[in-house]
């Protein structure tokens, strides 16, 4: 698992990898992006008000909070970028600002939209 991890951040540092960048960022750039995407998009999603915790219980529930699912949408949309080999400035701090705060704004305002809740159980059914 490891080794694939490190194999993940070796190549989305690696941007000359057959000719398609010709600027290459270390593999601690890449991490250090990531935790600025992850840190970013949390507190951005505080800011706007989205509860930190999922209503219970935790595993069954389909509200949006602070911790799932807005970092997990910021790292996915950074990561296109980098495998694209789209870092924008200072290592792809910006871009990973950027990142985070439109992740955050998603999932307040459009992730319900995109992705509607289930149908509970007893909806649906005339009694």
């Amino acid at each position: 698992m490891f080794d694939f991890m490190y194999n993940t951040i070796f190549f989305a540092s690696y941007g000359n990898f057959y000719g398609l960048a010709n600027i290459t960022i270390s593999s601690f750039d890449v991490l250090l992006a990531y935790f600025v995407t992850i840190i970013v998009s949390i507190i951005v999603a505080l800011i706007l008000k989205l509860p930190l915790l999922p209503g219970k219980p935790y595993r069954y529930s389909f509200d949006v909070s602070a911790i799932y699912p807005t970092p997990i949408i910021a790292i996915g949309i950074f990561s296109i970028f980098l495998v694209l080999n789209y870092t924008f400035m200072y290592n792809g701090i910006v871009l990973a600002v950027i990142i985070g705060i439109l992740s955050a704004l998603f999932a307040k305002y459009l992730f319900d939209f995109v992705f509607p809740k289930p149908l509970d159980g007893d909806e649906g059914e005339d009694m």
